[in-house]
């Protein structure tokens, strides 16, 4: 009968001792100190992607103001296609007036056997 007794209260003992171990490691100071190892070992690396991710959007800033720049231009561009029809149409009178000042003078303005004239 002893002996049960015996190992009733070894066995309340050794449960008191690992209850009060559970509650040692489980502490809110031993759950600190772990979050704190925690974010020191994992700092470093997310201050690297920050710097990764800033260092990429600057370079995706740039790029997206070469792509507007350049689609501006090419909006110029077709705008001023009515200006380089005008500048055609400008340049079909002049050929047409000089080939007739050309055959008024008596020259044909294809003839190579005439000088052109220093005007």
């Amino acid at each position: 009968m002893e002996d049960q007794e015996m190992q009733l209260k070894v066995k309340r003992v050794t449960d008191k001792f690992t209850e009060s171990m559970y509650v040692l490691a489980n502490e809110p100071s031993v759950a600190l100190y772990r979050l704190q190892e925690h974010v020191r070992r994992s700092l470093p690396e997310l201050v690297q992607h920050k710097t990764d991710m800033q260092s990429w959007e600057e370079q995706s800033q740039g790029a997206i103001y070469t792509v507007e720049y350049a689609c501006s231009a090419v909006k110029s561009m077709t705008n001023s296609s009515l200006y380089f029809k005008s500048i055609e149409g400008l340049l079909r009178q002049a050929i047409t007036i000089k080939d007739h000042l050309s055959a008024t003078q008596g020259r044909s303005p294809l003839d190579p056997a005439q000088p052109p004239s220093t005007s």
